[in-house]
């Protein structure tokens, strides 16, 4: 073997972390494997749920932490610390990489990521240039020390999904009916194409940089899409979107493909190249299953809102999901979205106790 096709250091540490996390429920699930028990992870489980992690980030801004290696390894280590849950999810936002290769924007507190410059001409698409690891070295620095501290737990990476980021970048922001973004793809599709193409290949390079550094998954998070219809997803989105999928597939780790209000895209979903298809809580996940078709897990799909309520609604309802996965090929216990802000963490905690137990009584024999 010559040096230049010897393993990389980086891939190195990729293949090892890989070793370690092979046999994990979280992992065996993706794969549609037999698990001792379902798995457990929650979106925005790192966060402002957690009085540890809003004392850790005072005084400090949200991109700001998400670029200092020490914050993100100790943000993305205290959900599983206190929760237990049965993966790690990478602390960062869908809109570093775009940070990282110079668009001037910021994320607000209260209204979310603000771009100075909209991009919606062919001269501003030439603001979007490639992302170099070396862009964000702080996120293999961060990767890294992850690997090490969670063993055999294993640690997801997630990048924003084209359509989505695109949204942020045409509409200026946060959008309720993304009427830039659709208009931009209704009149001019060539730009809105080689738009979603140039994202799709920033995403790509963003996620191979955390699985090279060690990250066992990946999730692509599209929160917007659910505002299309399937025709306009399959012709102006899911050109990007299996890019992004096919890029990464080579790797060997899973793919997690996440959406909020895509009930009507979920076999779009799957079809982009997606492993595991995840579910928000409008569709139970047996009738999900049906519209995403075979050769695929699920992930999902407890409404965020239901932590709220007392913990035998709240047990009722997740024996409700575990019913609902009873025949799925592979299943994640998570919730339909993110962990909400003023969430009791003790509810997350119990939440998962509850699962586990609950599932461990139902699952096959397996040997981990």
């Amino acid at each position: 073997m010559s040096a230049n096709e010897r393993p990389s250091g980086q891939q190195q540490t990729g293949r090892a972390a890989a070793r370690a996390t092979a046999d994990s429920a979280f992992l065996r699930a993706c794969r549609r494997e037999p698990v001792p028990h379902t798995p457990v992870w929650f979106m925005r489980q790192a966060g402002r749920s957690l009085p540890e992690y809003r004392k850790l980030r005072e005084g400090t801004a949200m991109l700001e932490s998400c670029m200092r290696p020490d914050l993100v390894t100790e943000i993305t280590l205290q959900p599983v610390r206190r929760h237990r849950v049965d993966a790690a999810i990478y602390f960062s936002d869908i809109v570093v990489p775009l940070k990282a290769i110079g668009i001037d924007l910021d994320i607000k507190p209260g209204v979310g990521p603000v771009v100075e410059r909209p991009i919606r001409s062919r001269a501003d698409l030439e603001r979007l240039r490639p992302l170099d690891p070396d862009d964000v070295k702080y996120v293999t620095e961060a990767v890294g020390a992850l690997v090490g501290e969670l063993g055999a737990t294993p640690l997801i990476g997630f990048a924003g999904a084209p359509f989505t980021l695109a949204s942020y970048l045409v509409e200026g922001g946060p959008s309720r009916n993304h009427e830039h973004t659709k208009a931009l793809m209704y009149g001019d599709p060539e730009l809105w194409a080689a738009l979603l193409d140039r994202l799709a290949d920033i995403t790509s390079a963003f996620l191979k940089v955390q699985i090279e550094a060690g990250a066992s998954a990946v999730q692509l998070f599209d929160s917007w899409v659910g505002a299309l219809a399937p025709a306009d997803y399959r012709r102006s989105v899911l050109p990007a979107s299996a890019k992004v999928f096919a890029s990464v597939a080579g790797y060997g780790v899973p793919r997690i493909h996440f959406g909020v209000g895509t009930g009507e895209l979920l076999g779009l979903l799957g079809e982009a190249g997606a492993d595991v298809v995840g579910v928000d809580w409008r569709v139970p996940l047996d009738e999900a299953a049906r519209r995403v078709g075979p050769g695929k897990a699920l992930q999902g799909n407890l409404d965020p809102a239901v932590l709220f309520a007392p913990r035998t609604a709240v047990e009722a309802k997740a024996d409700e999901v575990l019913e609902a996965a009873r025949g799925l090929e592979g299943h994640i216990f998570n919730l339909g979205h993110g962990v909400l802000p003023s969430t009791d963490p003790d509810a997350l905690t119990r939440l998962v106790e509850y699962v586990h137990a609950r599932s461990a009584t139902r699952a096959p024999s397996v040997k981990v």
